[in-house]
């Protein structure tokens, strides 16, 4: 039975990747996996839940990949701006991740998936990271009187920004987000509050 899921899952994955979230339907999916548009049903309840799954996957990929390449060394300014800049470009390489980039799609996608699973189920950052927050503010290098969990929501809201730039203007886009994350890091390192 789990077979049946992870061919769904692997073929689905190629189809997203060469085709897109909007031109592949579950008859598609089902015939690369030869069986039948019934035995879909018996894994995924939809398309967008299958997407979503991939979709996330591929992101805890990506978001792992490029906090293991970090060096934690540095400043904490220095890491958050090339965590954001790592997970940009490797956004952007991912096919089943650029769609993030086509708004009209993912908005739905993801409304659909918290609605099926909950709030808190499309977390973008991780545990890892969220300990490094902790130990740079255990440190006095990041600020204590904003919780942990607050800095997180922050760095998401940051990353979130990039689904806007069309709204902010392409031209200022990419020294705004740079210039926003600097000045973001800068209050949070201010530790004399």
């Amino acid at each position: 039975m789990e077979d049946k899921k992870t061919l769904i899952y692997d073929c689905a994955k190629e189809l997203f990747s060469e085709k897109g979230f909007k031109d592949t339907n579950i008859s598609e999916i089902t015939k690369k996996a030869g069986m039948a548009v019934g035995t879909f049903y018996n894994y995924y309840p939809s398309k967008e839940k299958l997407f979503m799954d991939i979709f996330l996957e591929e992101n805890t990929k990506l978001k792992r990949g490029c906090f293991e390449s970090l060096d934690l060394n540095q400043s904490p300014l220095v890491i958050v701006g090339q965590m954001l800049k790592l997970n940009v470009e490797g956004t952007k390489a991912n096919p089943i991740l650029r769609e993030w980039y086509n708004k009209s799609v993912f908005e739905k996608l993801e409304q659909i998936y918290r609605e099926e699973n909950g709030i808190d189920t499309v977390d973008f950052l991780y545990d890892d990271f969220l300990e490094l927050v902790k130990l740079w503010q255990k440190q006095g290098k990041m600020r204590k009187d904003i919780d942990s969990k607050m800095i997180m929501r922050i760095f998401a809201a940051i990353i979130n920004v990039d689904t806007h730039k069309e709204e902010i203007g392409l031209e200022y886009f990419p020294e705004l987000l740079h210039q926003m994350t600097e000045l973001i890091m800068k209050s949070l390192m201010d530790c004399s509050e």
